[in-house]
């Protein structure tokens, strides 16, 4: 069976010229490989961003004084408040939307039996009935202004910034805090449209963290795109992958190696085997018999190729 030839080498050292006649030519050192079917993962290196699934910027939603604001870096649990303006007013307003609530409701349960013995009127009844429904309205809308007085955290997460100090007045849409929660992390890449029909969602990839001391990590692709980046001329994929030491940082950027295929039974040899010149790739292939053993010069035709094969 041919064995591929590996490195070729120099005759060793330096000699006199006169030393250097004298002496026959030194045979150049080599190394070979006996080759054998092998499998071949055929990759596709292309780099990636970390984004948080979880990423929010929290505003305010009634106007009023800043009275708590959680700390820079504080995690707060889903519920919980991240900031309160002062309740003060609102409370107030509950508590008077209240009473006239209960007198509204009062007056219509008095006026329940009267109208069923026809004592009043349709029409006066149904007068009591739109005021103790005002009444029941208003006081809704005073709770939901109270609720609104604090800004609850929508997922547990981790206080990123600060918009705002307490005792800063705000008004309702003003940012107060981000808070970020990167347990669980999204990866998102473009990859040449040249693979478009080789990516799909479950594709096996890699996600090497670029000069981070963080080590390399697998998932699966969870969403590949259908359509192309004009500009580009990419398509998007993405992995969400699990963080819970919190190493993959937001911003952050990854190289992906993204399994396009996986051969069985190929012909692999090292790249230092492959010479390449103006009339294409070719190796040099050893032909072993009983008397002899000849190097070839073989032209080949490569297929998927990875760093170091």
């Amino acid at each position: 069976m041919s064995a591929v030839l590996l490195v070729a080498g120099c005759s060793n050292g330096e000699a006199s010229d006169e030393a250097s006649q004298d002496r026959s030519p030194q045979a150049p050192r080599v190394e070979t490989l006996q080759l054998e079917p092998a499998s071949f993962t055929d990759i596709i290196e292309v780099t990636g961003s970390v984004e948080a699934l979880n990423d929010a910027e929290l505003s305010a939603q009634t106007s009023g004084t800043i009275t708590m604001m959680a700390d820079r870096g504080a995690r707060i649990e889903s519920g919980e408040p991240v900031a309160t303006v002062d309740a003060d007013e609102a409370r107030a307003a509950v508590e008077q939307a209240q009473a006239q609530f209960d007198l509204a409701q009062d007056r219509f349960e008095r006026q329940k039996p009267l109208y069923k013995d026809s004592i009043i009127s349709a029409l006066e009844f149904e007068q009591v009935r739109s005021e103790r429904n005002q009444a029941k309205a208003a006081l809704q809308q005073a709770k939901k202004r109270l609720s609104n007085t604090i800004v609850d955290a929508p997922f547990t997460g981790r206080v990123e910034e600060r918009f705002v100090e307490a005792g800063e007045q705000v008004s309702p849409g003003v940012r107060v805090a981000r808070i970020v929660n990167t347990r669980r992390v999204r990866i998102t890449a473009g990859v040449p449209e040249r693979y478009a029909n080789d990516i799909r969602e479950g594709t096996p990839i890699q996600i090497v963290p670029r000069r981070y001391n963080t080590s390399p990590r697998t998932a699966e692709v969870t969403f590949a795109g259908n359509t192309i980046d004009p500009e580009s001329r990419t398509f998007s994929i993405e992995a969400t992958v699990p963080n819970p030491e919190e190493t993959l940082k937001p911003a952050m950027s990854v190289n992906l190696r993204v399994t396009r295929a996986v051969l069985d039974s190929a012909v692999v040899v090292p790249r230092s085997a492959v010479v390449r010149d103006e009339a294409g790739t070719h190796v040099y292939v050893v032909d072993r018999s009983d008397s002899t053993t000849v190097v070839r010069n073989r032209d080949v035709a490569l297929g998927p190729e990875s760093p170091s094969r």
